[in-house]
C-alpha cells in the first residue's frame, strides 16, 4: 500500500471529527471519500497533509512513518493537494508564473521554465496564461492553474479536496476529464473528497463512506454504482444524490 492511516483520531475544543479512521490505498488506486456535510472526509484529507493536529493514530506513505504535524520536503515531492476553491487557494496579487515556480523554488528544483510549460500544456492552458492573474481567468482555468502547481514537482499521490464542487456544471465534466487523463499517464494515486456520488463512482474504484467521523462501510465503486450497498446509511446517501422520492 502506497498510503495508510490507522485509528486516526482528531479533535477540535473536544469534538471528535475523526474517530479511529484508517485507510489503505494501494499504488495507482482511486480512493473515494464520500458523506454527509461534517461528517470527517475533508478532515481526513487534511490530517494525511498534515494541516490539523491528529491527536492518535498512524499514517504512512510508501511504508515511512508520518508522526505529528510536520511533514518534510520529501513528503511534498510525493503528495500535494487539490483544494475546493481554486480562487482561495490561488495569491490573488500573484501571477500563473509565480505560482509555479514557487514550489520550484522552495524545493530547489533549477529547471523551471520548462516545467512550467509542461505543466501549463499538460492541463491544457498555453504559454499566455503564464504571467495572468487569479482574475482574468474563469473557475475552471483557476482549477487548471491549481492542479498544474500539484503536478509540477510530480507528485505520486493526489489528494482532491471537492475539485469540481466550486465550478460551473460545465466545466466540472472537463476538469474531472483531465484529473483522470493525468492520473493515467502518470500512474498517479488519488484520494478523492466527494459530496457528489456520481462524480466519486466515475473516478474511484474504492469509496470510503463516512458519518460522525467514522467509516461505515468501504465498497467497490461498481457496487455503489449498482445501490447495493450493505449499510442503511450509505442507502439513504444514495436516495438523497437521486432526489427526494415524491410522497415519501
Amino acid at each position: 500500500m502506497i498510503l495508510t492511516a490507522t485509528n486516526l483520531r482528531v479533535e477540535f475544543d473536544g469534538f471528535r471529527a475523526l474517530d479511529d479512521v484508517g485507510i489503505a490505498v494501494g499504488r495507482g488506486q482511486s480512493f473515494g471519500l464520500v458523506g454527509e456535510s461534517g461528517s470527517g472526509k475533508s478532515t481526513l484529507l487534511r490530517a494525511i497533509a498534515g494541516l490539523v493536529p491528529v491527536r492518535a493514530g498512524a499514517m504512512t506513505v510508501e511504508g515511512e512513518t508520518l508522526r505529528g504535524a510536520r511533514r518534510s520536503r520529501a513528503f511534498y515531492r510525493k503528495v500535494q493537494m487539490v483544494f475546493q476553491d481554486p480562487y482561495a487557494s490561488l495569491h490573488p496579487r500573484q501571477t500563473v508564473d509565480r505560482a509555479l515556480v514557487e514550489p520550484l523554488a522552495v524545493h530547489g528544483i533549477a529547471d523551471a521554465d520548462a516545467r512550467i510549460r509542461r505543466a501549463l500544456e499538460e492541463v491544457g492552458l498555453g504559454a499566455s496564461f503564464r504571467y495572468r492573474y487569479p482574475h482574468q481567468m474563469s473557475g475552471g482555468q483557476r482549477q487548471r492553474i491549481a492542479i498544474a502547481r500539484a503536478l509540477i514537482l510530480e507528485p505520486e499521490i493526489l489528494l482532491l479536496d471537492e475539485p469540481t464542487s466550486a465550478l460551473d456544471a460545465s466545466v466540472q465534466a472537463e476538469v474531472l476529464n483531465l484529473l483522470e487523463q493525468v492520473r493515467r499517464d502518470r500512474g498517479l494515486t488519488f484520494v478523492m473528497v466527494s459530496h457528489d456520488l456520481g462524480v466519486v463512482t466515475h473516478m474511484c474504484e474504492r469509496i470510503a463512506v463516512m458519518q460522525s467521523g467514522r467509516i461505515v462501510e468501504e465498497l467497490e465503486a461498481a457496487t455503489l454504482a449498482r445501490g447495493t450497498p450493505a449499510e442503511d446509511y450509505t442507502r439513504r446517501l444514495l436516495t438523497a444524490s437521486r432526489g427526494f422520492a415524491r410522497g415519501a
